[in-house]
């Protein structure tokens, strides 16, 4: 069971990270977080969702964000599949699924007719201030990153094109038949 809630401060944590780093959650204040939780390692759907995320990093980083992916895979095999696709965000070790469990991603799934626990691909978008702003489950790989970089965006800072943008209403002349009634 998840413990933490939109509109909630979300507790920090700590986890080994690519790189040899030690990542602390409250290190990241001040930057937009999305955090992605994948089931393994150079798999397709996770390799797919990883190449994805890293296609769009530029544009993250200019919404002052940082991506980085969470999966119960130790760091050697992170540090692996990182170097074989290019990925240049850090990708963090849940192996004793602490984390995963206080975001409720450990989910029973139904692999082959056998019952396994295994992480549910699940999203999420922390602000700069440590509070989740949205949350995606049960996420669908295709379109999910452009789908983060948009909600980034925020429905208030969209400005909309100018086909949908109200024109004020022009006053009607009065023809010279109206004129005549």
């Amino acid at each position: 069971m998840s413990t933490i809630a939109v509109g909630k401060e979300v507790p920090d944590f700590t986890l080994p990270a690519t790189g040899g780093k030690q990542l602390a959650l409250s290190g990241l204040k001040g930057r937009h977080v999305v955090l992605y939780f994948y089931p393994k390692d150079d798999t397709p759907g996770c390799t797919l969702e990883g190449r994805d995320f890293n296609a769009n990093l530029a544009k993250f980083t200019r919404k002052n964000a940082v991506v980085l992916g969470v999966s119960r895979d130790n760091l050697k095999s992170h540090e692996k599949f990182c170097g074989k696709f290019g990925f240049r965000f850090d990708l963090l070790s849940d192996e004793d699924e602490k984390v995963c469990t206080l975001f409720g991603v450990v989910k029973e799934k139904n692999m082959y007719g056998r019952k396994v626990w295994g992480i549910e691909r699940s999203t999420f978008l922390i602000d700069p201030q440590g509070v989740l702003l949205r949350e995606w489950r049960k996420v669908q790989v295709k379109g999910h990153a452009a789908e983060v970089l948009e909600a980034l965006s925020g429905p208030a800072r969209k400005a909309k094109p100018p086909a949908a943008r109200k024109q004020p209403a022009k006053k009607k002349k009065k023809s010279a038949r109206s004129k005549q009634r």
